[in-house]
């Protein structure tokens, strides 16, 4: 994309230590704008800042910060590549309001999904096949409806989300993939065709600078973004310690809709769900139950109840008897009236034709 008169500077503040949102604000704010922050004397901008900070802003760049910057103007060269900061008039307006957005994003992609309103979907990196099946049932239905899908691009519920949206196709609302790295590094390196696929016809996007490496204490920070974007976040799946339930008290926090699928209670990839749940999330079972809460009109989109198990045919068979709840091989037998020789051959048919997962323990459930 073309460069913007005062991305430098604005790269350069974001690139400053000691600099973060709320900093920033008070900067600009009392300053005028990001180049009479730069313009300004050492006193005065001591005068909002303090005579430390102050300093290093009226410094000129060291080395490696000027190389960041020549390397990220340099990246911009691309026409997919874009820098938005606070005065673009693309920064996303959700995030923007959010309260701690930050002072730059680097994107890669389509800049028109922000205009579309967008539900995040996360959940468990370790995640159950019903997971994925759930996350990707539930994103596909939404991305028919026009709601763009957002996630961390993570392994498990993040990536069966993209997937879902990305299966629609051309006429998907499309998602955007908030990630943890600099926006010239894919983690993990297995998604890197996922991430391919995202930037062709969504978006990519990371506040951190380029050839910032996957360090820990950056994902959790990143989830602020991936909520901030969103009007809803959904969470499929989740332990009690896992980062989507930092995601949604980050979405709490921002005023947006907390959405869970509750599982059985006897596992602990719900765990987490049915704490929201407990604390006031809305419980829901399709995609129409987020569609209508949200007051998003999906009565004419294609396959708005893709995740609606109410609306496929009636199964027959053994597989009437599996629910998504795991059970055991001797219990489907009572159930079903049937030899164990005909369960066990049903069950591996079952799973080659992937309706159903054999768990640990030797229990199966049903997936989708």
């Amino acid at each position: 994309m073309p460069v913007h008169t005062d991305d430098a500077l604005f790269l350069r503040l974001s690139l400053t230590r000691g600099v973060g949102a709320r900093t920033a604000h008070k900067l600009l704010s009392t300053l005028g704008g990001v180049r009479q922050v730069f313009d300004a004397s050492e006193s005065l901008l001591a005068k909002a800042v303090g005579e430390k900070l102050a300093a290093v802003l009226h410094a000129a760049p060291d080395g490696t910060m000027q190389t960041q910057i020549d390397d990220a103007l340099e990246w911009l060269q691309h026409p997919a590549h874009h820098l938005l900061s606070w005065s673009h008039a693309a920064y996303p307006q959700a995030l923007l309001e959010s309260g701690d957005a930050p002072i730059v994003l680097y994107a890669n992609g389509l800049l028109d999904i922000f205009e579309r309103p967008a539900v995040a979907i996360v959940g468990s990196r370790n995640c159950s096949q019903g997971g994925a099946d759930a996350a990707e049932a539930f994103a596909e239905a939404l991305a028919k409806s026009g709601v763009a899908i957002v996630s961390g691009l993570a392994l498990g519920i993040d990536a069966a989300a993209h997937t879902g949206a990305l299966r629609v196709g051309a006429k998907s609302a499309g998602t955007i993939a908030v990630i943890g790295t600099g926006i010239d590094r894919i983690y993990p390196a297995r998604n890197k065709t996922l991430a391919h696929s995202i930037a062709e016809t969504g978006l990519i996007v990371s506040e951190y600078a380029l050839g910032t490496p996957p360090l820990a204490e950056n994902f959790p920070r990143r989830n602020r973004i991936i909520s901030g974007l969103s009007r809803g976040v959904l969470v499929v799946e989740a332990s009690m310690q896992s980062g989507s339930l930092i995601t949604a008290r980050l979405a709490g926090e921002q005023g947006r809709e907390v959405f869970a699928i509750p599982g059985s209670i006897h596992s602990t990839f719900h765990k987490g769900c049915h704490y929201l749940i407990k604390q006031g999330a809305k419980l829901v079972e399709t995609a129409q139950d987020i569609l209508e809460e949200l007051n998003i009109d999906g009565a004419t989109a294609r396959g708005a109840s893709e995740g609606d198990t109410a609306s496929k045919p009636s199964v027959t068979g053994l597989l009437a008897h599996i629910e998504h709840e795991p059970i055991d091989i001797d219990s489907l037998v009572v159930r079903s009236g049937l030899g164990v020789e005909q369960v066990v051959t049903e069950l591996t048919m079952l799973e080659l034709a992937g309706d159903v997962e054999s768990l640990a323990g030797g229990r199966w459930q049903r997936r989708g």
